[in-house]
């Protein structure tokens, strides 16, 4: 037995010795500059584009794995990678399959207009190879590396910056952990610059109950002194498009914001200022994962405190019918609907008020951030508009601008009211002839059809 024993620990050390020697040529020949440039030929024929790298080196302990250094992809603007990562696992690689454990992505800056250059190039080379005939599958029945395998179990972003195509720079530190589904099983993120600095946000996947279709994650979001909590679920339903049978995923949630300051969710722009208390439903349905998020549709009932509307004093338009400009709008109360479908909104049932002022309306947020929409501004306290009509006066106000400088302005038809009120009442009739041209004008809208 104390023979037995011996053979085994001195072949174990026989490997041992082996590897290592194996694992150091490996590392000498795979760092030499011969090697780095055929990686950077490879590389730059794949993608298109030049690509330069600093170093290439492979690790054996604690654990295999392949580091890429001073990576620049030569796109217009560049992408640049200070360091890439990548850890297989062990026993599939004693096996013959790569399937990757770990991928670090450290201090990335990722251009948008960068990447969609190289995604364009990407989709010309797929065109001619989309023709070619399928190469049959290999006779042997030796284990394939999959599509799913090339997914990192475990991803880790240190320091990753993403410029949008409006040269907006933010910077997250995040870490996520992928199931054998290649769903997520958790999240962290934890915003570093830009935008929504300080964001942090954490998604958990949940135990599946019995009896239950799909899976559910619990997200957390804490931001602008407040917090965004809710359940989110994704499941496979039957295809609603008769040309495509098969399955699509649909996603579905329910969020409830508490105390969230509104500026820290539209920064840079502060027109709005308040602590926000709001409801969310979400849902979208797509054949893709990627494709939820343009599908992506949610509807929203708020409520914000202590709200003040920065660009606009309304008491001010009210008066001057519209020719006022800049300003603040302090509320007591405003509360409303969100509707969104993409990067489209649209706010209805607005309903705001501060004293002797109260207003309500709808307007439309365009993707590009555009206004359009109209209020209906009452001004109760004014004692001369008041006793001349019995009662508040209704200003409407076209809402106009961009969501960083709002404007408000009269439709043509109540800019005629207007002019004929302050002809008939001078001082007194300018908002009454507003308001009354205004129904006017939607009354011959409707009677014409236009």
């Amino acid at each position: 037995m104390a023979k037995v024993f011996k053979w085994v620990v001195f072949l174990a050390l026989g490997l041992m010795v082996l590897l290592a020697v194996v694992a150091f040529t490996l590392h000498r020949w795979v760092s030499t500059d011969d090697f780095r440039q055929r990686v950077e030929r490879e590389a730059s024929a794949a993608l298109g584009v030049p690509v330069a790298l600093d170093r290439v080196a492979v690790d054996v302990w604690p654990l295999p794995a392949v580091a890429l250094s001073g990576i620049s992809v030569q796109s217009k603007p560049a992408i640049t990678v200070e360091r890439v990562e990548v850890r297989p696992q062990w026993q599939p690689l004693l096996q013959g399959r790569l399937v990757v454990s770990t991928l670090l992505v450290r201090r990335a800056v990722l251009p948008q207009q960068g990447i969609d250059g190289v995604l364009l190039l990407l989709q010309k080379k797929k065109k001619p190879a989309a023709a070619a005939t399928p190469v049959p599958a290999p006779a042997d029945k030796q284990p394939q590396t999959t599509q799913m395998d090339w997914l990192p179990r475990r991803t880790v972003l240190d320091e990753v910056t993403w410029i949008s195509a409006a040269g907006a720079r933010t910077t997250v530190q995040a870490e996520a952990r992928l199931g054998d589904d290649g769903l997520p099983d958790d999240v962290a993120l934890k915003l570093l610059k830009g935008n929504l600095e300080g964001l942090t946000a954490s998604l958990k996947r949940e135990e599946a109950k019995a009896g239950a279709a799909g899976d559910e994650w619990a997200l957390q979001v804490n931001v602008g002194g407040g917090k965004v909590e809710g359940k989110l679920g994704l499941k496979k339903v039957p295809s609603a498009v008769a040309s495509r049978p098969g399955e699509e995923l649909q996603l579905h949630g329910k969020l409830q914001t508490r105390d969230v300051e509104v500026s820290a969710l539209t920064a840079p722009s502060k027109s709005l200022t308040g602590k926000l208390e709001a409801s969310t439903t979400l849902n979208s349905r797509a054949a893709t994962t990627g494709a939820l998020v343009d599908a992506l549709q949610s509807q929203t009932t708020f409520t914000v405190r202590n709200a003040v509307l920065q660009g606009i004093d309304l008491a001010k338009a009210v008066k001057t019918v519209g020719l006022s400009r800049g300003g603040q709008t302090p509320l007591d109360t405003l509360a409303g609907q969100v509707n969104t479908q993409g990067k489209a909104a649209q706010l209805t049932n607005l309903v705001a008020s501060s004293g002797a002022l109260s207003a309500s309306g709808n307007v439309a947020i365009s993707p590009a951030k555009a206004l359009s929409g109209q209020v209906s501004v009452n001004l109760a306290g004014d004692s001369k508009i008041g006793s001349a009509i019995g009662g508040a006066v209704g200003v409407p106000l076209q809402v106009g601008g961009t969501l960083d400088n709002p404007e408000v302005t009269l439709s043509r038809s109540a800019l005629l009211g207007a002019a004929i009120g302050t002809v008939l009442m001078p001082g007194v009739g300018t908002g009454a002839g507003a308001n009354l041209g205004d129904r006017v004008g939607e009354g011959f809208r409707s009677l014409f059809g236009k």
